[in-house]
């Protein structure tokens, strides 16, 4: 469970882009966190992950504080951040063998589990070619791969899908259910509402650092006019804000 408590984060002194938000993520759940650009999305996740400090308020992950207790709040997470453009010099291996070595993952189970991820996302072949060789789709995946290496308790997932080639989004979305069911954290922005209507229990939109709808698909269509698109009314929303 991810608890967002009271958070509150400015750039500029005086002006908050991130407006006391609360916010609680349920185990087994998959939460989608909508909002256009802008709207403090990706500044929440990188305060939940411990990128940015926060200013005001704080963020327990399973109980652990971002803020008191870093390193034991950060070990319950996994992170896909919305470049995948880092650790370019390593090989694809390097790289995986990197994060297997930071969450210390016996060696046996690592080389199965790099084997059979690796294999899933159509990256076995690519293991030995430097990373800043892959496409941008690919360095998604190795990512991903390295995120699923270790099996973190609360997975958040920056605008995972793009770059992903069809197989790959198909492939993300599958895992995406098992690991909520198995009673994880899946919490992901995504612009596409499609994607969030198939997949989500819960919506989050949030604007200028305030959440405008937090709740199901279900009750997000009940707020619809009728013949109203999702995208119709998620517009209608933000304008209203």
């Amino acid at each position: 469970m991810i608890e967002i408590k009271n958070v509150s984060k400015s750039y500029i002194k005086g002006a908050k882009i991130i407006d006391n938000l609360n916010l609680e993520i349920k185990d087994g759940e998959i939460l989608g966190f909508l909002g256009p650009n802008g709207a403090g999305k990706t500044t929440v996740i990188k305060m939940m992950t411990g990128i940015l400090e926060i200013d005001e308020g704080d963020i327990l992950v399973d109980g652990k504080s971002i803020k008191d207790e870093p390193y034991e709040a950060k070990k319950n997470i996994g992170l896909i951040p919305d470049s995948p453009d880092m650790f370019l010099n390593l090989k694809g291996i390097e790289y995986l063998n990197f994060i297997g070595d930071i969450y210390q993952i016996e060696n046996s189970e690592r080389i199965k589990k790099i084997k059979e991820l690796s294999e899933k996302f159509d990256m076995y072949d690519a293991l030995n070619e430097k990373i800043e060789s892959y496409s941008h789709g690919m360095r998604q995946k190795i990512i991903i791969i390295g995120v699923l290496l270790h099996e973190p308790k609360n997975w958040i997932l920056d605008e995972p899908i793009t770059g992903l080639d069809p197989k790959a989004i198909y492939d993300l979305k599958i895992m995406m259910k098992e690991y909520a069911k198995k009673g994880n954290v899946v919490f992901f922005s995504t612009h596409i509402l499609e994607v969030a209507e198939n997949l989500c229990d819960r919506v989050v939109i949030i604007n200028k650092g305030k959440i405008l709808f937090l709740g199901n698909i279900n009750e997000l269509k009940e707020k619809m006019k009728e013949n109203t698109s999702l995208e119709e009314l998620f517009m209608e929303i933000i304008e209203d804000d």
